[in-house]
């Protein structure tokens, strides 16, 4: 871990009154968190744009299970791609619906291939794809 440098920002005033509500509204104990904070948003989503990187995500599904053979075409694409899937959850919404929600690890364009292909699946009702870090790198 690198030693820590002060530096010095120059920002309008109006500018600066909504970054410390903003700072005030997600309880950063002071402005240099908040600063950290975004400096390493923007690190994460340069990451995550790097096809080869290995990245972390968690993708969740939302789907009828009474529809035509779906759990199993899920579970089919889900093996194609089994290394990059650490674990799986599976919920009982309802009578019909299900939650199923994956943490994945591994090259980006891995596991962007595999949430697209579940996605896109017929069936599936709701999916979204959140991505972040390994936190490798990230001080």
């Amino acid at each position: 871990m690198g030693k820590t440098i002060r530096f010095g920002v120059s920002l309008n005033s109006d500018l600066l009154d909504k970054f410390d509500a903003l700072c005030e509204e997600r309880s950063y104990p002071n402005r240099s968190e908040a600063i950290r904070d975004l400096i390493r948003g923007v690190l994460v989503e340069k990451e995550q744009q790097l096809g080869d990187a290995e990245i972390a995500g968690v993708l969740t599904l939302v789907y009828d299970h009474h529809f035509s053979d779906l759990s199993q075409r899920l579970v089919e694409i889900q093996h194609d791609e089994h290394d990059v899937i650490l674990t799986s959850v599976h919920v009982h919404l309802d009578h019909h619906n299900c939650l199923e929600v994956l943490i994945l690890k591994g090259p980006g364009e891995a596991i962007k291939r595999l949430s697209d292909r579940l996605i896109s699946t017929k069936g599936v009702k709701h999916g979204k794809l959140t991505l972040t870090t390994t936190g490798q790198g990230l001080v």
